[in-house]
């Protein structure tokens, strides 16, 4: 993301909110956990951006998000029901439908921490 790409408010609001007193790459990644969790409204609709090696989702499909997967790892996932079955995807792969104000910002929020190079490694 080049530098006038930054979105300042939401930098701020990542830094205060999200990744607050959190040095390391797993305390960042629980920030963004316990985040999520507050601010994402589940069950949402969610619709497939974006084709993954490591999820069976096809760019279109739209699934139900029915919570966080509560294992930390290099990204976010969520949890979904697919086709009578629950299980997670990056939350990176997916766009919310008609979302409340609160869950649309917390998953832009994490599309533009991604996409900023700032993942979580």
């Amino acid at each position: 993301m080049t530098r006038e790409q930054r979105d300042d408010e939401r930098d701020e609001r990542i830094q205060n909110e999200v990744i607050v007193d959190a040095y390391t790459p797993d305390e960042q990644a629980i920030g963004w956990c316990y985040y999520l969790e507050e601010q994402l409204s589940f069950p949402f609709q969610a619709q497939c951006i974006e084709e993954r090696v490591i999820s069976p989702l096809e760019e279109g499909e739209v699934v139900c998000v029915v919570g966080m997967i509560d294992e930390v790892v290099s990204e976010m996932f969520v949890r979904i029901e697919w086709m009578d079955r629950k299980f997670g995807v990056p939350l990176s792969q997916l766009e919310p439908v008609n979302p409340d104000t609160n869950t649309r910002e917390a998953v832009n929020d994490w599309h533009y921490w991604e996409g900023d190079g700032t993942r979580l490694c």
